[in-house]
């Protein structure tokens, strides 16, 4: 085993977190599932008197499950996720029950695109994905302030125009 030289980098988590709004993007999303998975039962519990109880019992545990996955996964994820740009590559950690920590050298950049859905738009987010020449695909940074996901990708965007090649 050899210890790396003084001064060289080490692997570390990357250093900016996403925005704080995104708790709240990442419960309203939460909310809207279980609402989803609740609204059929409802309806079967309606439609067919038979099943009820057993409509009731799902109904209760999928409430029980939404208000856990509500209270403590935006809050888990907001903790866990990171990104970070540095002048050789893009990092990313990202996930809340499985982590994935991606690192992708700018050299291998083809496309920055930025998304934002309605629910994102709401709270002034929006995703960035950056596409590789990589057999894993793309990385997303998700929950990013709007602003800082332009500058992000008008960042992106201007190193790898410097670098030409076609990123193969």
């Amino acid at each position: 085993m050899t210890t790396p030289e003084p001064g060289a980098s080490r692997l570390r988590a990357p250093a900016h977190r996403v925005s704080p709004r995104a708790r709240s993007w990442w419960a309203l999303r939460s909310a809207i599932t279980s609402v989803g998975l609740l609204i059929p039962q409802v309806a079967v519990a309606v439609v067919l008197p038979t099943y009820t109880s057993l409509m009731i019992l799902t109904g209760v545990a999928t409430v029980v499950v939404g208000v856990a996955h509500l209270l403590v996964v935006p809050c888990w994820r907001y903790a866990l996720h990171r990104w970070e740009i540095t002048d050789d590559a893009v990092h990313t950690l990202s996930g809340w029950l499985r982590l994935e920590w991606r690192i992708a050298p700018i050299s291998r950049v083809q496309t920055v695109d930025t998304d934002r859905g309605p629910l994102q738009r709401a709270f002034g987010l929006s995703s960035v994905t950056v596409t590789t020449a990589s057999a894993s695909g793309a990385l997303t940074i998700d929950g990013l302030d709007a602003d800082a996901a332009v500058e992000l990708a008008d960042r992106l965007t201007r190193v790898t125009e410097t670098l030409g090649g076609d990123a193969t």
